[in-house]
């Protein structure tokens, strides 16, 4: 005998761009956005005796997304996940909850002789601004996230007294490259409903400004005795400074860069302090991760 343990189904890649013109100043600002929603509930017929009638077709929840953007604001995105999220469980009753997945593209303002365009951009790189939203009849649960923001800094790092044994080949090292592919994600409170995250709408934008120049920051300045250790440092600050967000997790890829021996030329000295020219490596690659919460959001035993 079998059974549904779980289930979810919707429309995912819906692309979504948005432009607000400001009829005054003649200003645009643009909106890219990848769109997903998986819907669940009763939904177990669809599956098991082939009936489709609890089933809202992926075509409607695609054109749902569209409406939507067109009668609400799309910014921040926290603020239309949770309008998307919403909608389908008081829109259908069978539906109990929404998984809904934005991913923001970066649109950078040209700069034009020395000013602001007013309606052209550039792709600025592969960072994205990403949202999840899981709304459910104890609320709506937000996760807000920086993904694919790559730094590196030529100094700065080390990375000494770890374990050694008969599998060590590794040396200490008191000087380092060190690049990584920011993943940040830091978890709200849960918000009881759409009219709480609007009033928590500025903040949002606050968060992300707030976790983006920490992260840089505190990559450049912290002199990392490891790439845990500086994560650390991120998260503990991201806390301090966002009362509304109960955790933050980091997950960063030590992505590795070898000093190439060139002594077999001529006693060429390309190692150690008189390295200059590295060998980026594609993989094998250190991962590492951590989620740092606050002591409130702890059980009390």
């Amino acid at each position: 005998m079998a059974s549904i343990a779980s289930a979810r189904y919707g429309k995912d890649n819906v692309r979504l761009y948005k432009v607000d013109r400001d009829p005054k100043t003649g200003v645009q600002t643009v909106n890219e956005t990848t769109v997903c929603v998986l819907l669940e509930g009763k939904i177990d017929p669809a599956y098991t005796t082939a009936d489709n009638s609890v089933i809202v077709a992926t075509d409607s929840i695609k054109n749902t997304i569209y409406l939507l953007a067109k009668q609400n604001p799309v910014t921040p995105p926290e603020l239309f996940a949770s309008i998307l999220a919403s909608h389908f469980p008081s829109t259908y009753p069978h539906i109990s909850g929404a998984h809904v997945s934005i991913i923001t593209h970066r649109w950078t303002r040209m700069t034009v002789r020395g000013q602001p365009h007013p309606h052209s951009f550039y792709r600025d790189g592969t960072e994205t601004r990403n949202v999840l939203v899981h709304s459910s009849p104890l609320g709506l649960r937000i996760s807000s996230s920086i993904k694919g923001l790559t730094v590196l800094k030529s100094t700065g790092s080390a990375f000494h007294g770890f374990i050694k044994d008969e599998y060590t080949t590794l040396g200490e090292t008191w000087d380092r490259i060190l690049s990584t592919d920011v993943d940040a994600t830091w978890e709200w409170r849960v918000f009881r409903d759409v009219e709480e995250v609007r009033k928590e709408q500025a903040g949002f934008d606050q968060a992300w400004e707030h976790a983006r120049e920490t992260t840089m920051r505190v990559f450049a300045e912290d002199y990392s005795a490891s790439v845990q250790a500086t994560m650390y440092k991120m998260s503990e600050e991201i806390l301090e400074k966002v009362p509304g967000v109960m955790s933050v997790t980091y997950e960063l890829p030590n992505k590795h860069y070898f000093e190439i021996n060139m002594e077999w030329h001529k006693g060429l000295k390309n190692t150690g302090k008189d390295a200059e020219v590295y060998a980026p490596q594609s993989g094998p690659n250190g991962l590492i991760k951590c989620t740092v919460e606050r002591n409130s959001a702890k059980p009390k035993l």
